[in-house]
């Protein structure tokens, strides 16, 4: 019988250019979450590298490459600590030298690469406080959705500007996810105003635990993020979040509750779908 519950922590950073300091202060973290009795760690977007786009391609690593120094820190961490290990969005390289994927990757407790998810939407935005993001001139974007399991509980992958587009998580949702993860550096400008009420929404509309683990602070290029990270259950309420300054949260993530909320509203069982009209 799938176990009912399991353990989740969600890591806040404070993310700069330096990847080696990045990953010390990642495992300190991480090393407490386990302590707390995580069973599944998640870290933000970005976790290893808050830099400039120019030297995100020089540190770009070959996917599965455990002699690489970001997917060697996960997976030591998953070894040590006997957990399962997301690192929630990285620079691997594609056949593009000048365009690495932004991807998701996760580490067995046997520190085994699992799984990983490359970024579907890319943050292109000019925004209202005057600044121009282009996430697509410097990252290629990917092409297919990821689900991987642990402890009974089928997790379904995103990252950040991914949240903004529910037919993803209707995707995930329909190959078994329970539970939805988003690691992000979501801006100060958009997270203040979007990242809770976004967050509850995919939360409801999916009847999904949802872990979101969030960078926060200053950075360099004058970036600035939310944080916030949360936890929100199938019904939408916030169990756990963040406050302002790097760390982590915990909660147990509960099947029977989950079952509970679906058979209540089972709204995913009366989806109809949609037909575009006849233009002819």
């Amino acid at each position: 019988m799938a176990n009912q519950t399991v353990r989740v922590a969600a890591i806040q950073l404070e993310s700069q250019a330096d990847v080696s300091e990045n990953l010390e202060r990642a495992a300190v973290l991480v090393a407490r979450a386990a302590t707390a009795g995580a069973e599944l760690v998640l870290l933000p977007e970005n976790f290893a590298f808050f830099g400039p786009e120019a030297d995100k391609r020089e540190r770009a690593e070959r996917l599965g490459d455990h002699a690489a120094p970001i997917q060697g820190a996960l997976a030591g961490w998953a070894r040590a600590h006997r957990l399962f290990v997301v690192g929630g969005g990285f620079p691997e390289r594609s056949s593009d030298p000048a365009r690495p994927f932004n991807t998701a990757a996760v580490f067995a407790p046997s520190g085994e690469l699992i799984a990983s998810y490359r970024k579907l939407h890319l943050f292109d935005v000019d925004l209202a406080d005057g600044s121009s993001l282009r996430e697509s001139a410097a990252t290629s974007a990917g092409s297919e959705v990821t689900t991987f399991d642990v402890s009974g509980f089928r997790f379904g992958l995103s990252i950040c500007y991914d949240l903004r587009f529910p037919e993803l998580y209707r995707a995930l949702v329909e190959r078994g996810a329970h539970a939805l993860l988003v690691p992000a550096a979501f801006t100060l400008h958009t997270g203040k105003d979007h990242w809770h009420p976004l967050l509850r929404a995919r939360a409801i509309e999916s009847q999904c635990w949802l872990v979101a683990a969030a960078q926060w602070g200053k950075h360099p290029g004058e970036r600035r993020t939310y944080g916030h990270s949360l936890v929100v259950d199938p019904w939408g309420t916030i169990v756990a979040e963040a406050s302002d300054r790097p760390g982590f949260i915990l909660a147990d993530l509960d099947r029977a509750y989950l079952e509970s909320v679906r058979r209540a509203v089972p709204c995913l069982t009366h989806r109809k779908q949609i037909r575009e009209p006849d233009r002819n």
